[in-house]
């Protein structure tokens, strides 16, 4: 099917305008917001033209905007809240501990039993808190170079790892600028980060082990060894980009050869795919993971899981890995309670069953209309892309991902009563409140969007 590119812009226009009349109040806030807040967010990924939706209140799959709008909640704080909004387990584990005190940067029990879980469920002995994504990626970067004495780090080009300078690098950029994908230049993402710093990360395509092996024995031949390849095993900042068959072995292969630390950052995955991340559903153990998000059910947390050998810098105090509030009781209340009494065996089993359904449903969309896309997910996690070709690193991404239709695809779905997450990069995050019924409605804005293109 050849899209109608003017169409587009008409149905995107007329979309935009049906938002903006429905979210005044949002307007107002915003209006409020910027006097305070730079750029009336909190997080420059919050900034939405030409004003941000501000949320006010949810409750299992839904939530209300300040305008009063209702809607399913497909975003879910960018894959947090798998187990979805104000959970009675979660928010009554929350409040017994605000009674026994919120803060003491001391270790409580609650620490303990999530670390013994999180070890059950990644089959890695050691673990150890943080409070976000961000923090866990720095220090697990940290870690794996005081273990090696290295400095050089390799990552995926596109991935997101956080926002510290040494991943802030091949992110967002064009692969014009990127140069040739056997020697990727090191691209800092934004202002602020220093050149010496950037020049210390090295990108290598995903789905591509040859090319890392070939940039990885460039690096061992010019002094520069790295210390850790640190990458998502599933892509969840491409829409979804599944590894391809064979690709973690030979990774981990290569990376246990050259005596690198692999790092698998399950920020995006770990929790949200299977019980113990894409660890356990691809089957290849890393030496160490990260995760985040999902993990406190809505309070801020993070942690690192890693090897006795990995950790053995830790414990013999020649890397500090440290944060006061690292293992907050409230979080670490929140945590267990999601990981004992939530996300649970019949939990995965139901966030699988709708993930299928809702897959099956959007192919069956594109299928009917012949869209140039397919529907792709794992576990709780899907998307649409919009491309006539696969897409398996960076550069397909860039080259065939639809922008337009995208942005379309958000607008159908925030005016049709679906909360989703803006740009092409993003991916659905389902809950273990959603039924199968809320994947329908997405379904169908997906269906209506579809009609209107080809009317």
């Amino acid at each position: 099917m050849a899209i109608d590119r003017e169409r587009i812009k008409e149905l995107i226009e007329r979309e935009a305008q049906r938002l903006d009349g429905r979210t005044q109040g949002s307007r107002a806030m915003y209006e409020r917001a910027r006097r305070s807040l730079s750029g009336g967010v909190a997080s420059s990924y919050q900034v939405r033209h030409p004003w941000p939706l501000y949320l006010s209140h949810g409750k299992g799959a839904r939530v209300w905007d300040v305008d009063g709008n209702e809607m399913l909640d497909f975003h879910n704080g960018f894959g947090s809240m798998v187990q979805g909004h104000a959970h009675t387990a979660i928010t009554d584990a929350v409040n017994a501990r605000i009674e026994l005190g919120t803060h003491f940067a001391a270790p409580t029990e609650d620490a303990v039993v999530v670390s013994e879980e999180l070890a059950r469920r990644w089959g890695l002995p050691k673990w150890r808190y943080v409070n976000s994504g961000s923090e866990a990626t720095m220090d697990a970067i940290r870690i794996a170079r005081g273990l090696t004495g290295r400095d050089t780090v390799v990552k995926i080009a596109g991935s997101y790892h956080g926002h510290h300078d040494g991943v802030m690098v091949a992110i967002g950029s064009v692969p014009a600028e990127l140069g040739d994908r056997e020697d990727y230049q090191s691209i800092p993402y934004g202002a602020g980060i220093p050149h010496a710093v950037s020049e210390l990360t090295i990108a290598v395509p995903f789905n591509d082990a040859g090319a890392m092996e070939r940039r990885i024995e460039r690096l061992v031949d010019e002094g520069r060894p790295p210390a850790c390849v640190i990458m998502e095993a599933a892509m969840m900042n491409l829409g979804v980009v599944l590894p391809e068959p064979g690709y973690l072995e030979a990774v981990r292969e290569l990376t246990r050869k050259h005596g690198i630390v692999l790092i698998f950052d399950e920020v995006k995955t770990g929790l949200c795919i299977a019980a113990g991340g894409a660890t356990e559903r691809f089957g290849v153990v890393p030496d160490m993971v990260t995760l985040a998000k999902a993990l406190g059910g809505g309070l801020p947390s993070g942690a690192i899981g890693g090897t006795e050998e990995v950790f053995s810098v830790v414990e013999d105090g020649s890397v500090y890995q440290v944060g006061t509030y690292n293992g907050n009781p409230l979080s670490m209340a929140a945590a267990r309670a999601n990981l004992l009494e939530v996300l649970t065996p019949e939990a995965y089993a139901h966030l699988d069953a709708l993930n299928d359904h809702i897959l099956r449903g959007c192919q069956d969309v594109i299928d009917r209309y012949g869209f140039p896309g397919y529907s792709i997910g794992v576990g709780s996690k899907g998307c649409v892309t919009f491309s006539p070709e696969p897409i398996v690193d960076y550069e397909s991404f860039k080259a065939h991902q639809d922008a337009e239709l995208a942005d379309l695809a958000w607008l159908y779905n925030m005016n049709r009563g679906v909360f989703m997450t803006p740009g092409r990069e993003e991916e659905w995050t389902l809950s273990v409140t959603h039924s199968f019924e809320d994947c329908d409605a997405f379904v169908a804005a997906f269906d209506e969007m579809a009609a209107d293109l080809t009317a």
